[in-house]
């Protein structure tokens, strides 16, 4: 899961100029947003750097991992 949303509202930034900057369309960052799907690995270092964050910031920690 990620923290797309949380990031991008911290930095009041739309998904429409997310959109715009990541060369994706509304739809696909919408999907990333609602965590219906999962930017690649490729698109998280992206994300880390146009946001200027870490990846880890982008991610939430799984609890309680159960082999």
């Amino acid at each position: 899961m990620n923290k797309l949303k949380q990031v991008l509202k911290q930095q009041g930034r739309t998904q429409k100029w997310f959109a715009g900057e990541m060369n994706k369309t509304e739809n696909t960052i919408s999907l990333w947003v609602l965590n219906k799907v999962q930017p690649s690995l490729e698109d998280l270092y992206k994300i880390a750097d146009l946001l200027q964050v870490e990846i880890t910031d982008l991610l939430e920690k799984k609890k309680n991992i159960k082999n």
